[in-house]
């Protein structure tokens, strides 16, 4: 798996999850992992994502939470029942710019009085400095020959950036893809928010809680809580 499950980052997530019994959200959830987790320890987790491949198998590996294939622009206000609704792994730079607030919008309104609200993107700060960025190559154990992951940003502007990646085993292409993605500036993140109704309690690097960090290829980790009436 390419980015497999984070005890650290459950356990950052679980910290504004409330007691066992209570329901979350992941939004972009993948093959589910951080849900399965929840629905093991008590909580009524639900996860959504737009592949439905992903979806199918999420639920055959963790049928003690709830997975839907959904796009997350077709998110419904469903009278506050979240206690914690999160999407990390820079799922929202999925997001066209004119579907940001509107999406905003109704992550506040899910949640319950005292929810909370978190996200996990790139620091595009750093990036929207540079016209492209090469990640770091990463390795996958498989076999003999070991999967190599190969991730870069080219054509970086405040409208959009163009994502590629690509897997290798023995310098042999397996696959490819190409697509668009749409940064937002942590204060531009930060003012959608407080117009939405959000309190930020808080601006990290990462799940360790680090400082953010000026240097192209760090993360942006934002926590929001829904003030109570």
């Amino acid at each position: 798996m390419v980015f497999p499950f984070r005890e650290e980052v459950y356990r950052f997530l679980q910290a504004f999850s409330g007691a066992p019994g209570g329901a979350v959200l992941d939004i972009g959830c993948g093959p589910g992992q951080y849900c399965g987790r929840f629905a093991s320890d008590g909580y009524q987790a639900t996860g959504i994502d737009l592949d439905a491949a992903m979806i199918a198998d999420a639920g055959k590996h963790y049928p003690g939470a709830r997975f839907q294939c959904l796009d997350m622009r077709k998110l419904k206000a469903d009278g506050g029942r979240f206690r914690c609704i999160f999407s990390i792994g820079n799922v929202m730079a999925h997001l066209p710019h004119r579907d940001l607030v509107p999406f905003i919008e109704t992550v506040w309104a899910m949640l319950e009085p005292g929810g909370f609200w978190i996200m996990q993107v790139m620091n595009w700060d750093a990036l929207l400095e540079i016209p492209e960025y090469l990640f770091p190559v990463k390795s996958i154990p498989d076999g003999v020959y070991p999967l190599e992951f190969h991730r870069s940003y080219t054509s970086i502007h405040p409208e959009s950036v163009i994502f590629t990646f690509s897997l290798l085993q023995a310098g042999v292409l397996l696959f490819t893809e190409e697509m668009t993605l749409y940064p937002v500036t942590s204060g531009d993140c930060l003012r959608f928010h407080e117009a939405a109704g959000f309190i930020c309690l808080g601006m990290f690097a990462d799940f360790r809680r680090s400082a953010l960090s000026s240097e192209p290829g760090t993360g942006l980790v934002m926590v929001f809580r829904k003030e109570s009436a």
